[in-house]
């Protein structure tokens, strides 16, 4: 596992551990701490006991999701940062809204984590570091990453987006590219990051990057005053924005800022769909899934790390997982650029969910993320 060198700077004065949920083991959070569970090769939860954000307190705050510093694992004037989050809320019908998330400075929702995981590898000082992307949070990480002024190697399978693969190589980040599927470049980059010196911005394995996402929930939280709605629907592959909506809406609701935790709703491509196959059939694991060609590439995950914890997640929140067909894909795309956003593939999964199945909501106020720029890759064919 990852062992660096060099100084690692105090991370906190809040006490913070990394656990395994599987088997408990533990390790502090420091340069030395492996980038996932020695003993079964899991990924990491953190302890940490979020504080209490009062609504009122948010009044001057920074614009950035910063704002929320008493929910998030990391003290101190926070020298990363691009000026992230507090993105718009804008309605599309009379219940459902959309929150813009590719309108981040990357132009994808994976800011909100890779600015947290940027800000821990500047404190932790790495030789390098390494992350693995099938295209947005790749480009999350070459840009947080050149702002701590850290050099950054990023791993994409061969068949990502050119318009992806430019931006990572725009921001001083080294591509490799990797022939095969999204599972072939994580155990390539795996391989990488055990080198000496070497800081593994795993999205998926550490759990920095899960407390940066659930920020989304807070602004949720904050633009509805201290309320949220009914169902968050959240596209669901590696499911790094639905278990950080799950920690949000745990810590809200602990802290008696909002009465009842909401429904979540999970979206999956019809064609890689381990985790709404498992949830219709009451497993707690995964199914078993291929590799399949879908738009929605950014949630075409088989074999998730995080799935048990997933499907444990949706389950306790009275929620449901729905799934998408690609013509359902098309429309939804065409149908947001008809109403002024112009969104990626992947990132229009949930407004197709829910116009293709309105049942679902059962007339609750929901909100969908909008989670990457239709720049990213163009208007899908068909």
């Amino acid at each position: 596992m990852t062992h660096m060198n060099g100084p690692h700077p105090e991370l906190s004065e809040r006490p913070a551990a990394y656990h395994c949920p599987q088997d408990g083991t533990r390790a502090p959070v420091e340069a030395t701490a492996p980038w996932c569970c020695p003993a079964c090769g899991g990924p990491w939860d953190l302890d940490f006991a979020a504080g209490a954000v009062e609504l009122k307190s948010l009044a001057g705050r920074v614009g950035s999701l910063w704002r929320y510093a008493e929910a998030l694992p990391l003290d101190g004037p926070p020298p990363v940062t691009l000026g992230e989050g507090r993105t718009p809320l804008v309605p599309l019908t009379g219940t459902v809204s959309a929150k813009l998330d590719f309108l981040m400075p990357t132009l994808s929702f994976k800011d909100r984590g890779a600015v947290v995981l940027a800000e821990l590898a500047r404190r932790l000082a790495p030789e390098r570091v390494i992350a693995d992307s099938s295209g947005n949070a790749g480009t999350s990480f070459a840009a947080y990453m050149a702002r701590a002024g850290l050099p950054c190697t990023v791993y994409v399978p061969e068949a990502t987006s050119p318009k992806k693969v430019e931006q990572i190589g725009a921001h001083g980040a080294r591509v490799e590219r990797v022939p095969g599927d999204r599972e072939a470049t994580a155990r390539a980059a795996r391989a990488a990051a055990d080198a000496p010196g070497t800081f593994y911005a795993s999205h998926v394995f550490n759990p920095y990057f899960l407390h940066g996402t659930k920020t989304y929930v807070y602004e949720l939280w904050e633009d509805l005053g201290g309320r949220l709605p009914g169902a968050i629907v959240v596209p669901v592959g590696n499911g790094t924005l639905l278990l950080g909506a799950a920690l949000a809406t745990a810590e809200l609701y602990e802290h008696g800022l909002i009465p009842e935790r909401p429904a979540l709703i999970a979206v999956q491509a019809e064609a890689v769909s381990p985790l709404a196959t498992a949830f219709r059939a009451g497993a707690d694991d995964p199914a078993d899934a291929e590799a399949a060609d879908t738009l929605a590439e950014g949630i075409a995950i088989p074999r998730p790390p995080r799935g048990r914890q997933i499907l444990r997640a949706v389950r306790e929140s009275g929620g449901t997982f729905l799934t998408v067909t690609e013509s359902q894909i098309r429309a939804a795309q065409r149908d947001l650029a008809g109403r002024g956003l112009f969104v990626e593939s992947t990132g229009v999964a949930c407004w197709a969910a829910v116009t293709a199945s309105p049942e679902v909501l059962g007339g609750r106020e929901a909100v969908v993320p909008l989670c990457g720029a239709g720049l990213k890759t163009g208007l899908a064919a068909g």
